[in-house]
């Protein structure tokens, strides 16, 4: 599928990898198709800043992370109804994203933990949920994320 984006230009995309979201994002629930970007050279690394793609606007993306770079307990209760139409998931068919916001202080960088995106990565099916753990949707990460760069830096 060919897609024009504001950030990417014209990108191919495959078929196969256009994640549907039946109930579209928080506030964007007429966006129902999504892809997810990210430097195939460098591949997705748990640090790794990808972004959502709407294959429905040109002009939307949301940069998301795994939640396991800035937080390795993140293991969020999830009503089971929410994630039914997604199919069997499983730990390894299961990828899970949060939402980053990065606003004018770097420092200030923050992902939210309480709407995560659950995707099944065989249906390639998703949903962004609100769940029912006490989880900052503001969760700041510059400090945890320059720890891990200072530790590798050090290996």
């Amino acid at each position: 599928m060919k897609a024009k984006t504001r950030l990417f230009g014209d990108i191919d995309i495959a078929d196969d990898k256009i994640i549907t979201m039946d109930k579209g994002m928080i506030g964007f629930p007429q966006l129902n198709h999504f892809a997810l970007i990210f430097d195939e050279e460098k591949g997705v690394r748990e640090t790794s800043i990808m972004w959502l793609q709407s294959m429905d606007d040109p002009d939307i993306a949301f940069p998301v992370m795994n939640p396991a770079a800035v937080k390795e307990d993140y293991n969020p209760n999830v009503s089971a109804e929410i994630i039914e139409p997604l199919g069997k998931l499983n730990e390894d068919n299961t990828f899970i994203l949060v939402t980053v916001t990065v606003p004018k202080e770097i420092k200030d960088f923050s992902v939210n933990l309480k709407a995560p995106i659950v995707i099944n990565n065989e249906t390639q099916k998703g949903v962004q949920i609100i769940v029912e753990d006490d989880l900052p949707i503001k969760y700041k990460v510059y400090e945890v994320l320059q720890a891990k760069k200072s530790e590798r830096a050090g290996e």
